[in-house]
């Protein structure tokens, strides 16, 4: 009979305490209209219903638990309401609006509740409580207070000589800060940051622009990623048509579109997703609005980082690596086989590098949403990690590739005006040296304007960030800036051109595929068969494989050229070191105790066989073989005049050839007779 009555008597507290919670809170915010964000210390009046009729009128914001103002004290407050309309305990008012709205005094004393004042007030009000459901807050813990009995206020504390509120010392200015709003605060477990504060997140959609203006910009880069993605798939699949023809030093080309290829398909899938990767979904029944995603909680957004950070960073190192091999080949005159040589180094490092960097930002939780592309990156909010992992290394890419750039030029140069050279081979190298500078332009120019716009993003930012602050603050109820000296917000056209640039850099790569031979390849392809004859050859190798120029690469400028005609053989000297291909043939020659003579063509070596007699033919290890089919055989008459050629001619001592034998295989052509 006793649990039925306290059952029912529970049951009529709480449907009072309901009634008189509802009443409360529907004349709540009569006295919160007047209350307003603030950057200064001062004493204001009490607004808050629940704390009228005290010793004390006048309040300051932020209180003893950090909440901006009056209004979100009084949110705070909602669940006290039924105990102490209820009056559970004579102490427990007292002891809230010692915290929520504590005493005003001069700028710097804070007076705080008496521990047995927060004792006697949980302990009558635990019951009623557990009832409720309601918790007593963490940051109202009894031990956090000082042991002391006493009242609040004290007496001390209201030892003051005139009305606070009229006292100019007490309207102390300083600056809060940022104070994370309400609808922005995050779990703690997520990690989040925002301007500084932790368990908070940068809003969604974006905090600069209009809804209208993210769409224009989501609509351009999907339209801009669609033509990069094409150009770099165009530039992989000529490629994949024939993997011989892209031999180094331009073989860094194609894994530099390779990159390109899969930032540009990150950038579409994420004009695809709009902001249901970048973004959190909102949540307005725990008052929570729409946020950026941050760390690697999400997994779709941490794999969209991986993958566009990662072949972001590698696409820069080979180019870098491009600079390096058209470095070897025009200074020190390696040749395709030898810098071929160093293929493991160059992968190593450009796949190395960019996995350590993405390692790193992975550990120490640094992935951020764009909510104007769409996907996830690093250094959109955090500016130290963008000028540590963003631009640090696209400025060293740039430094290193162009100073290398640079010195391959000048010595390409030094050879076209200080070695004389035919009419046709010095066509080619300015041709070459042309191309050169143009892809060259073609990439630096998009990246340093990505530079440039990180930099002055860098710049601005925190003007930005207050600027935003103090347009916001009254809304979101947090403290607005103090002493704003400048305003400023972000125009639209700057990161359009920064998303822009970063997809254009990859396009420049189909201009280096483009060629008559490539329509060949592709009208074959198309067809149903492959050009087994091709007489094109890629001039930007060829006229490093010329006979004339690449003698003239590898000799000391003092000593003379000895030309060379159509259809003959004719022997030169060579005293420097360009290509290590034919050095190892001659390896392989020697332990097969067989005897070759082979010498620098235009199309090839002559080959001498069992009969005695010389032909020209393309040699690769011990076979024969010709070049993309069988070559004409040379008629009598001209293998005689070769044999005497041969015998004429005085003996050479070469230490190193070109790669002269693999222009031949490529033209598919052999030495014509000559009459």
């Amino acid at each position: 009979m006793g649990h039925i009555v306290d059952l029912a008597l529970q049951k009529m507290w709480l449907f009072c305490a309901l009634l008189v919670l509802s009443q409360f809170t529907g004349s709540l915010g009569i006295h919160m209209d007047s209350v307003g964000s603030h950057s200064m210390f001062t004493c204001e009046s009490i607004g808050l219903r629940m704390c009228q009729d005290l010793p004390y009128n006048t309040t300051f914001m932020p209180n003893l638990l950090n909440h901006y103002d009056q209004q979100t004290a009084a949110l705070a407050m909602e669940p006290f309401h039924p105990m102490v309309n209820l009056q559970c305990s004579p102490d427990l008012r007292p002891f809230l609006c010692a915290l929520y709205a504590p005493v005003c005094m001069e700028y710097g004393r804070v007076s705080l509740p008496c521990r047995s004042l927060c004792t006697h007030a949980k302990r009558d009000c635990q019951k009623l409580m557990d009832m409720f459901g309601v918790t007593w807050p963490e940051e109202t813990e009894c031990s956090r207070f000082p042991d002391c009995d006493e009242s609040y206020p004290r007496a001390v504390d209201l030892l003051v000589d005139e009305d606070p509120t009229d006292q100019s010392s007490m309207s102390v200015q300083r600056d809060y800060g940022f104070w994370c709003p309400r609808e922005l605060k995050v779990e703690p477990e997520l990690g989040y940051m925002f301007l500084g504060v932790r368990d908070c997140s940068p809003p969604c959609p974006n905090m600069y622009f209009r809804r209208e203006e993210l769409t224009f910009a989501r609509y351009f880069i999907g339209v801009v990623s669609i033509v990069c993605l094409s150009a770099t798939l165009f530039t992989f699949l000529t490629f994949l048509l024939d993997v011989t023809r892209f031999r180094y030093p331009e073989r860094p080309i194609i894994f530099y579109a390779v990159c390109y290829m899969m930032v540009s398909l990150v950038f579409f899938l994420g004009f695809l997703l709009e902001d249901r990767v970048a973004c959190n979904a909102a949540s307005p029944s725990h008052y929570k609005t729409s946020t950026v995603t941050q760390g690697s909680h999400n997994k779709a957004c941490t794999l969209l980082f991986m993958v566009l950070y990662f072949f972001t960073m590698a696409g820069s190192v080979w180019w870098v690596i491009l600079t390096i091999t058209w470095f070897l080949a025009a200074v020190p005159k390696w040749g395709s086989e030898a810098i071929e040589k160093k293929a493991l180094l160059f992968h190593a490092s450009a796949w190395g590098i960019p996995g350590m960097l993405t390692i790193t930002l992975l550990a120490l939780n640094k992935i951020e949403g764009d909510n104007i592309s769409g996907v996830c990156f690093v250094g959109l909010y955090d500016v130290h990690t963008l000028r540590w992992f963003v631009l640090a290394p696209l400025c060293l890419d740039v430094l290193v590739g162009v100073s290398l750039l640079l010195a391959g030029i000048v010595a390409l140069n030094r050879v076209r005006m200080e070695i004389p050279l035919e009419k046709e081979n010095q066509d080619k190298l300015v041709k070459f040296m042309i191309r050169i500078g143009v892809f060259s332009v073609l990439y630096l120019v998009p990246l340093l304007t990505v530079v440039g716009c990180y930099l002055y993003e860098q710049t601005y930012r925190s003007i930005w960030e207050t600027t935003w602050v103090q347009e916001r603050c009254r809304d979101y109820h947090i403290p607005c800036p103090f002493q704003v000296e400048q305003t400023s917000r972000p125009d639209l056209v700057l990161f359009l051109m920064k998303y822009l640039m970063v997809l254009v850099v990859g396009i420049p790569s189909v201009f280096w595929v483009g060629s008559k031979k490539t329509c060949f390849e592709w009208a074959s392809f198309f067809h149903g068969r492959r050009r087994k004859d091709s007489g094109a050859v890629n001039e930007s190798r060829q006229v490093l494989q010329e006979p004339d120029f690449a003698q003239s690469l590898l000799r000391d400028p003092n000593t003379p050229i000895i030309r060379k005609s159509r259809g003959t053989s004719t022997q030169g000297t060579s005293t420097h070191a360009s290509s290590t291909h034919l050095a190892m043939l001659d390896d392989v020659r020697s332990k097969a105790s067989s005897v070759h003579s082979k010498m620098s063509s235009y199309h090839g070596s002559l080959h001498r066989s069992r009969d005695g007699r010389f032909t020209p033919s393309s040699h690769r290890g011990m076979e024969e073989r010709p070049a993309y089919g069988s070559m004409p055989r040379l008629n009598d008459q001209s293998r005689h005049g070769s044999a005497r050629d041969l015998s004429d001619a005085p003996a050479a001592s070469i230490t190193h050839a070109s790669s002269v034998n693999r222009l031949a295989e490529e033209d598919g052509t052999s030495a014509s007779p000559r009459d």
